[in-house]
């Protein structure tokens, strides 16, 4: 099999880099280790940027993102037992977020992939990659039990933090960076509608609590938890009553109750690969970095990542042009490395650290009520959380 991108995982990167490329007259071929079904249900990210959202309207993949999104003009701060609003929309010129889910957006991703008819495997695990430094790379998997070649100019690692793509550069050629937090997520969804139409990151003594939402009658909760806590261990009345006892301090309020659907507990860490590029292989996505979700930035980054390293094949495939392939890296990183700054800063202002002294938790304070007293530090706040432009 032969194709111009070699296009390893069908997140979101991979997905909405085949999408672009199609769009521009590039073929690819897309090979995805898991089923369609694990792939749709994977819960991830759903807070989309203000140019990720309009992005997806402009290459058609924006029908049903508009139909059941839920956008946010402003976002809430509580601590102190006070809730403060951060007016998102005044303070950058009519910016917003999106609340739609991860999952959601790879559903609309896969649905016109397969509507094309382009090459979109699941159930291909990659086996080996090779000729990296060559014009004519290729990519060994194995389907349905047998082994299968595929043979391509650009590969394109878009298969996450375990994925082989990067584990296939040797070591020497690449610096990982990398901080791992002492403190995990417990995330949970529940049937309950919202009880509050923006987001509220609750800094408490027990601990950060986030309320956020998929939908009209799901809502989404994060409680800080150890780094090696387990879901099973929490029972559902438990979680009700610590989301109670964080949100409770803001300004009394807390969210509606309802079965809990889902749980589960993610590690918290950041983490960057220089560079992202290593001869014809391109990593994008989670392959080459992962932030801590406070500052809502994953799926975005991704995003960021594939609509450089479309244009850059474009001009690459059309015009022989291997400008935008060469800076690809160097333009990523520039803005990753200010994601990578944010969502750190948001972590370590929002959460309680176990070495903290009294000194650091008054620091802590001070910092939040500087951030919602003071335009400067707010609009600065909100700049970020809309979405850095895609290159800085």
């Amino acid at each position: 099999m032969r194709t111009q991108v070699a296009i390893i995982g069908a997140g979101p990167a991979g997905l909405l880099l085949a999408h672009l490329l199609q769009r521009a007259g590039i073929e690819s071929v897309i090979l995805e280790a898991r089923d369609r079904a694990y792939v749709e249900a994977r819960i991830r990210a759903g807070v989309l940027e203000q140019q990720s959202v309009d992005l997806l309207r402009d290459v058609g993949l924006g029908a049903r993102l508009d139909r059941e999104g839920l956008r946010h003009e402003g976002v809430e701060l509580a601590f102190n037992g006070a809730r403060h609003r951060i007016d998102l929309a005044g303070l950058t010129g009519g910016k917003a977020v999106t609340v739609y889910g991860q999952h959601e957006a790879v559903k609309d991703m896969i649905a016109a992939r397969v509507t094309s008819g382009a090459p979109l495997l699941f159930d291909a695990k990659v086996l080996a990659i090779d000729g990296l430094e060559t014009t004519s790379p290729s990519v060994t998997y194995s389907k349905d039990g047998q082994t299968h070649q595929l043979h391509c100019a650009v590969i394109a690692g878009c298969d996450g933090f375990h994925g082989v793509a990067r584990a296939s550069i040797a070591p020497e050629k690449i610096t990982l960076f990398e901080r791992v937090y002492p403190f995990a997520w417990l995330g949970i969804l529940a049937e309950a509608a919202p009880a509050s139409h923006e987001l509220i990151y609750a800094r408490h003594d027990r601990g950060f609590a986030l309320f956020s939402m998929r939908s009209p009658t799901i809502t989404r909760l994060y409680l800080q938890c150890p780094i090696d806590d387990q879901a099973e261990r929490w029972s559902d009345q438990a979680i009700w009553d610590e989301i109670d006892a964080r949100m409770g301090g803001a300004a009394g309020w807390t969210p509606k109750h309802g079965p809990i659907i889902q749980k589960s507990v993610t590690p918290m860490r950041s983490f960057v690969a220089e560079p992202m590029r290593f001869g014809r292989l391109f990593l994008a996505g989670d392959a080459a970095h992962i932030v801590p979700p406070t500052g809502a930035k994953g799926m975005n980054l991704a995003v960021a990542d594939v609509r450089i390293l479309a244009q850059a094949l474009e001009a690459f495939f059309h015009h022989q042009d291997e400008r935008g392939l060469d800076r690809y890296s160097a333009t990523c990183l520039d803005r990753i490395w200010k994601v990578q700054r944010f969502s750190w800063w948001m972590t370590a202002m929002l959460h309680r650290f176990d070495d903290e002294t009294a000194f650091d938790h008054r620091r802590q304070l001070a910092e939040l009520d500087y951030v919602v007293r003071s335009k400067a530090a707010a609009t600065s706040l909100a700049e970020n959380y809309v979405g850095l432009p895609f290159t800085t």
